[in-house]
């Protein structure tokens, strides 16, 4: 059955260059009709009605299409607004009246009440994290704090150390330029891929310094072309399969290129076999992305890392480009990068183990017949907990 979308108060503030009814209507692409006139909506017909002065989170949005006979409402001052409706046709005028006020608590009657916190999960699987979903009133003043707060929530919550703490201040603000210059995606994602073949060739050619700066810039970027497409709602298949292509192939592929630049250069030291690290290397890597996979497919939908709190710790170092850089970078300003060679082999190896480890341990838990579920997926919304992990990777209202 179609559904119908459309607004009440629109405001015409910019987030992140979109107003909220902007942005809603790319969220939902292709999910709802949009219409200006309820005339247009007959019985039968449903028509999600959203408040256009309020700044919608993406997942509610996409629940709120699939739930019928709802309202959704926040707390402002101790009193409920309401925000949103997901009404038949027949009944969306009354719908727009509560919405815009004028409650009728009798018509409520029969409709499924809630709030931000009881209608959509706290885990996200997509950004893996837990947040609190959020609804939030957009005003100028408040501008530069909503983008704040929708640049934060596009951000991953497990991910590598350098991502989850180095990058977030320098990206927000470049991201903020990009959005007035008109840059796009898959303009920052184009550029990556280009110092991905430079950071290769310095590395090559032994200018292994002037490689890391290619390369560091190429994973800031990274981070950044993510981030601009979600706050812009901008993402595209193309972007998408391209960015996970370029991050999924290349990592091991330089840490060849920098073995060839220790070696073949004469300008560093290299006093044992190369060729065996290479294989470890690659074959290392190969192995943890497969592990990955079957885990995924195991688990219907979450990666590893989401699975415990010890694997969601073990993502800040596990040895992907960016823990891998770190240790690069630690043996090239020491002087010894043949070091870094060995450093990545080593820990390659042993994060797989690791992976496949805990792999052999979900099959063993599926044998049993238990299924897996994440433990971010049953944080307590209700009764929140401190410490370091929640501090981590757990965000509230």
């Amino acid at each position: 059955m179609e559904t119908c979308l459309y607004f009440v108060k629109k405001s015409p503030v910019r987030i992140w260059g979109l107003t909220p009814s902007e942005r809603a209507k790319k969220v939902l692409d292709g999910a709802v009709r949009c219409i200006d006139d309820l005339s247009e909506v007959g019985k039968g017909q449903r028509v999600l009605i959203l408040r256009g002065d309020y700044l919608f989170e993406d997942r509610l949005l996409k629940e709120l299409v699939k739930r019928e006979d709802v309202f959704l409402y926040v707390k402002r001052l101790g009193k409920k607004t309401f925000v949103a409706a997901n009404v038949d046709g027949a009944a969306a005028k009354e719908a727009v009246k509560i919405l815009e006020g004028r409650h009728d608590e009798a018509f409520l009657e029969g409709y499924s009440v809630h709030s931000p916190e009881t209608i959509a999960a706290g885990f996200d699987a997509n950004l893996k994290k837990f947040e609190t979903p959020f609804v939030l009133p957009v005003s100028k003043r408040k501008a530069r704090e909503l983008e704040d707060r929708l640049f934060d929530w596009s951000y991953k919550g497990v991910t590598d150390l350098v991502t989850k703490w180095w990058w977030p201040k320098p990206a927000k603000e470049v991201v903020r330029t990009c959005v007035k210059l008109g840059i796009k995606p898959n303009h920052v994602t184009l550029l990556g891929f280009i110092l991905v073949i430079i950071a290769g060739y310095l590395f090559y050619q032994g200018y292994l310094g002037l490689g890391l700066v290619a390369a560091w810039l190429m994973t800031f970027l990274d981070t950044v072309d993510g981030k601009l497409a979600r706050v812009t709602v901008t993402s595209s298949k193309f972007g998408h399969y391209f960015d996970h292509l370029i991050d999924l192939i290349h990592p091991p592929f330089w840490y060849l290129l920098w073995g060839l630049g220790v070696e073949n250069t004469g300008r560093y030291l290299l006093d044992y076999p190369s060729v065996p690290l290479y294989w470890a290397i690659f074959i290392g890597y190969i192995v943890g992305r497969l592990v990955e996979g079957a885990f995924q497919m195991l688990s219907g939908g979450f990666v590893i890392f989401c699975w415990r709190p010890v694997d969601s710790v073990f993502r800040l170092v596990t040895a992907r480009r960016n823990p891998c850089l770190i240790i690069l970078s630690i043996s090239y300003i020491v002087g010894r990068p043949d070091y870094g060679l060995l450093g990545v082999a080593v820990w390659t190896v042993l994060s797989s183990a690791f992976l496949v480890l805990r792999l052999l341990m979900a099959l063993f838990q599926r044998a049993r017949g238990k299924r897996l579920t994440s433990w971010l997926d049953e944080v307590d919304r209700a009764q929140p907990k401190d410490g370091l992990l929640y501090r981590w990777f757990v965000k509230r209202a």
